[in-house]
């Protein structure tokens, strides 16, 4: 049998393994990229130098870091403590919340953001005394949308910048025209409006809290570093590149010390807010990038790219639909990141084969693909954390309940998204 034939069905066992047990994700992903080096398809040498995109996952470890010390600074909780204190009524309160938790998560990991929101939300649920499940929802569902705004906002999102030569700022601006970022802040206006509508009738009178007292600023000014120096590092390397790594890895480091004698924390706190950072997908990264290394080495990607040029003939918004749509129905249950690594070559193909920009192709995957995952409440990391932190407070989210809220707001935030990229980058 063809080697191609045999690291497919590698990729199909380790996809099957990653959907029936989620949680073991990284050893799937692991096994699997095993099994691709002891096949022969891909090198040890190949593996360390070419496949395993170091920047991606430097910058994703150094921004959780920065993230952990964002949160532990109480300054999201500060901002929030004043946005309800400003609003005219509670359901006022509870958009600018969810809107919010949007901008942070365009900036912070989106587990982390619903972590550091959640408190801020059940609490004024309880002043309200109102069941806390679908502002949960929403929070969750406004983090997944906007992690995909930015090079730093969620792993497909670096994922994308290194596969298209993207850096921080061509997620705002690319080749004079508006790029990711705007069409995410479409999806985001059209959520804004569902959750006024859903919202705004239940909210009473105006709401009082007591002010979250400020640790300090300094997790705050790493943060702004971070998006800066990202900013400057695209604009001098035109493009992802390892001095963005470094920078984030070194800005993180600054942290830990930070941490540790400047706010004077245990040697213990620290091994613990390490060792509490998300490594199981840093290990899932790693394996995912070996395993489509070996289905790109083996021709597998040209060859689907093939199959659906066929199937899609000379009709763009045909390939552009099925993109989203497909991306869309397929994230509510799969994990996005193995799904985007492997697509994203077959989508710039598909588009450079009917001469068009990659970016239509590519920015209908990124946005199927992330805002997918609020379908269902197992469809991404942030749906589970909250479900997670509902499930402790004494209230059980089924699919049912959750669809009330993921399903129209999938569906608007989607389709608002993919119109607005049609009409500019067709």
């Amino acid at each position: 049998m063809p080697i191609k034939w045999t690291v497919l069905a590698v990729a199909a066992a380790m996809y099957a393994l990653i959907v029936a047990f989620p949680e073991k994700k990284s050893f799937s992903a692991l096994g699997a990229a095993l099994a691709v080096l002891l096949l022969g398809a891909v090198s040890p040498f190949a593996v360390l130098t070419e496949l395993v995109n170091w920047t991606v996952v430097m910058i994703f470890v150094g921004s959780l870091v920065i993230a952990e010390l964002f949160i532990y600074s109480r300054v999201p909780a500060r901002i929030a403590d004043a946005i309800v204190l400003r609003s005219p009524n509670s359901g006022i309160a509870i958009i600018a919340i969810l809107m919010m938790t949007g901008v942070i998560s365009a900036f912070v990991e989106n587990v982390a953001t619903v972590l550091v929101m959640a408190p801020i939300a059940l609490a004024l649920c309880k002043k309200l005394k109102i069941d806390p499940t679908y502002f949960m929802v929403g929070l969750a569902v406004m983090a997944n949308l906007q992690g995909t705004a930015t090079l730093i906002g969620d792993p497909p999102s670096m994922i994308f910048a290194s596969t298209a030569g993207y850096g921080f700022n061509e997620f705002f601006f690319y080749q004079g025209k508006p790029s990711i970022f705007w069409a995410v802040q479409i999806g985001m206006l059209a959520g804004t409006l569902f959750f006024y509508a859903y919202f705004a009738r239940k909210g009473g009178g105006k709401v009082q809290v007591d002010r979250e007292p400020m640790l300090s600023a300094v997790p705050t000014a790493l943060l702004v570093l971070m998006i800066a120096g990202l900013a400057a590092t695209s604009f001098v390397y035109g493009g992802i590149s390892l001095a963005s790594g470094l920078l984030v890895v070194a800005l993180a480091a600054a942290g830990i010390l930070w941490y540790r004698f400047i706010r004077h924390e245990s040697g213990a706190k620290v091994v613990e807010l390490v060792k509490g950072l998300d490594w199981d997908t840093v290990l899932f990264l790693i394996g995912i990038f070996v395993v489509v290394g070996g289905i790109a080495e083996t021709g597998l990607l040209t060859d689907f790219s093939r199959v659906l040029s066929r199937i899609v003939g000379a009709n763009v918004f045909l390939g552009f639909f099925l993109i989203v749509a497909i991306s869309t129905l397929l994230s509510g249950f799969i994990d996005n990141v193995p799904y985007i690594v492997v697509m994203l070559p077959v989508a710039s193909h598909l588009a450079d084969m009917s001469g068009l920009k990659p970016e239509l192709y590519m920015f209908a995957l990124l946005i199927g693909s992330c805002m997918g995952g609020n379908l269902t409440p197992f469809g991404a990391s942030a749906n589970v954390a909250a479900v997670g932190i509902l499930r402790k407070q004494g209230y059980r989210t089924d699919f049912v309940q959750w669809l009330k809220i993921g399903l129209p707001f999938t569906l608007l935030t989607t389709a608002s998204s993919s119109a607005f990229v049609w009409l500019v980058w067709r």
